[in-house]
């Protein structure tokens, strides 16, 4: 065993999840990667250990099907070695609505939303208990853009987002780290199965899967819990959060809004 312990990382056959199991492996993490391809998932597997001397381990499973993914929880829960999780495996789309087909929406919101509460819920209570652990969950800009694509991926990366912010304040004083990235439009063939081949993309948008892993683990470094690598000025999400958390204080009250009661009134 590492004595970084084990990552898991799951979707990580291609994309954004090679490189997180890449970067993880070069920092002495064992790693465990979880993802469909099996065939993919072997190459990647032997290319990582040749190169890093670390253990490598294959899960080869469909985290859309709930037998599939039950495995994935247990191997969570009972393996004591694992120290992070990288909530990574996902789809998108890019039509609208009316175009979408129904069945292929629900299968992004189980991949998207539930694969990853239900992996996070296997490993947080570990976590918890050793006082030590890291969750990375990658949401997209979309959670706060969410007319820019589909609207049903729109809403699973809001809970992404979301998810992450309730579990920072919940699992503040643990010890148990959480981080949530928001890429922008990164070269992976996630455009491909969304219906929006990457090279129709205007390519000053495109960022490299390289970097935005690099600049996502910069800002796990620097103890970041959202990091937006596309965003070239921070200082805009500073002022997004703070008139959010300004906000919240006043989102529930007993007492009617003025503007509707004059409207009423009319």
């Amino acid at each position: 065993m590492s004595t970084k312990g084990t990552a898991v990382i799951t979707g990580a056959s291609s994309g954004i999840g090679a490189i997180y199991a890449e970067r993880l492996a070069a920092r002495g993490h064992d790693v465990i990667l979880v993802a469909r391809n099996a065939e993919r998932l072997a190459r990647q597997a032997e290319r990582i250990g040749e190169r890093h001397g670390v253990a490598v381990r294959v899960f080869n499973a469909d985290l859309t099907d709930a037998a599939q993914l039950r495995q994935v929880e247990a191997l969570l829960r009972d393996d004591d070695t694992i120290s992070v999780l990288v909530n990574n495996a996902g789809f998108g789309g890019a039509g609208t609505l009316l175009q979408s087909d129904v069945d292929r929406m629900e299968e992004m919101v189980a991949i998207n939303v539930t694969a990853v509460m239900r992996l996070t819920y296997a490993v947080a209570p570990r976590f918890v208990a050793r006082g030590a652990g890291t969750l990375i969950n990658i949401s997209s800009i979309v959670a706060i853009g969410p007319e820019v694509l589909n609207g049903v991926y729109g809403g699973t990366k809001a809970f992404v987002l979301g998810f992450s912010q309730s579990l920072r304040k919940e699992l503040a004083g643990t010890g148990v780290g959480v981080q949530v990235v928001l890429p922008g439009a990164t070269a992976t063939a996630f455009w491909d199965a969304a219906g929006l081949p990457v090279d129709q993309l205007p390519q000053a948008w495109v960022m490299s899967a390289a970097d935005l892993v690099d600049a996502a683990l910069a800002g796990l470094d620097k103890g970041e819990f959202i990091t937006i690598p596309s965003l070239q000025d921070g200082a805009q999400w500073d002022a997004y959060e703070a008139a959010r958390q300004a906000m919240l204080p006043h989102l529930s009250s007993a007492k009617v809004a003025p503007r509707y009661t004059a409207a009423a009134a009319a």
